[in-house]
């Protein structure tokens, strides 16, 4: 696919637009002054794909609370800051590495062309986040982005990222559509209120793919109401769909029938969670196939580097392609990390 152009911003050390790389961004849930526990979940969202991570920014509480995080992480931060734009002046001083505005709530322009004035000072990009559920009256998505972007530009502030979600699939891809054609900026993509993790994942895959397939689309967060690090395996998973992520252990399952005679779902859900805590989300591709029967079994371990087949009760084991042995349903598991095991130290 054909990438549209966009001017580039750095967020901490990870590029957004241009060519770069589309980044997954996800959103922490925890007490915005406990710098423990916010340290620790952001290394979780890291290992499960986040490339950046963004926190609530409520009060001076939380500021000091950002300090002291940056201080201990080397993940980009992103400060959300709502309602007072002093807290997104004292969030640049604090170290973040970008701020997220909501003009529907920030106040009157003159309040976001200061923060413009103190993000310039620190070179912190700003981004435009434009929410369905507070746009101001008589606004769309895109003129009140629009307009905002206005503000920050006549300041001479360039370093913007735009955002415009809606809650609802269609909506978005034709707000963001219509964006397009009206600035460079690159651009931050999902839905707002998403849901929870059938609807919210359902949803914003729809959205998120479609624009990225077309070409639009910077860096991405599914919005869900659920684990931030559910979010960020969901993002990363829409790109690897997309051919815009590579690597990565990856597990290829069938749904199942009547001729399954395993237990073949929580085998699959078994080898797919001992990938996770073996590999790193980043590492070299491996791909494991589990089969319920003879159907597609064999088809499918020809092109995986190990496969289950399941038969009446156990399983056969293949690697690349070779069949190896029988094993136990008691085993499979086990069997398939061994030889996952082996194969991630040939590529070493």
């Amino acid at each position: 696919m054909t990438r549209r152009r966009t001017r580039v911003v750095k967020v901490g050390a990870v590029c957004v637009g241009g060519q770069s790389p589309v980044s997954v961004q996800t959103m922490l849930d925890d007490d915005p002054h406990d710098v423990d526990s916010i340290v620790a979940h952001i290394e979780s969202c890291r290992a499960a794909g986040a490339d950046i991570v963004r926190l609530a920014i409520p009060d001076e509480g939380a500021v000091a609370t950002l300090a002291e995080v940056k201080r201990r992480t080397k993940v980009p931060l992103v400060a959300d800051i709502h309602f007072d734009y002093r807290l997104a002046i004292g969030a640049v001083e604090a170290g973040a590495d970008a701020l997220r505005i909501n003009p529907g709530n920030i106040g009157p322009k003159d309040r976001v062309r200061e923060v413009a004035r103190a993000a310039a000072r620190r070179g912190v990009p700003i981004r435009i986040g434009v929410n369905g559920g507070s746009l101001e009256s008589g606004e769309s998505l895109v003129s009140s982005a629009m307009a905002n972007l206005k503000v920050l530009e006549e300041e001479g502030f360039r370093d913007v990222v735009l955002s415009v979600k809606a809650s609802n699939a269609l909506e978005t891809i034709e707000a963001y559509r219509e964006l397009a054609a009206l600035t460079d900026c690159p651009f931050h993509l999902g839905l707002t209120e998403a849901g929870v993790f059938l609807r919210g994942a359902v949803h914003s895959s729809v959205a998120i793919g479609v624009l990225l397939s077309e070409g639009i689309g910077d860096t991405i967060r599914v919005s869900l109401t659920d684990t931030p690090e559910k979010e960020a395996r969901t993002g990363l998973e829409i790109l690897r769909a997309l051919g815009l992520r590579k690597g990565g252990a990856s597990v290829t399952s069938c749904p199942t029938c009547g001729r399954t005679k395993v237990d073949l779902r929580r085998v699959a859900e078994e080898v797919e969670a001992a990938l996770g805590a073996m590999l790193p989300v980043d590492c070299p591709p491996v791909g494991v196939a589990v089969m319920g029967c003879a159907v597609n079994g064999p088809g499918e371990a020809k092109g995986a580097d190990v496969a289950l087949c399941g038969g009446d009760g156990d399983f056969v084991l293949y690697e690349r392609g070779v069949f190896l042995r029988r094993v136990a349903q008691a085993d499979a598991v086990q069997a398939v990390m061994e030889a996952v095991g082996r194969i991630v130290a040939a590529q070493a």
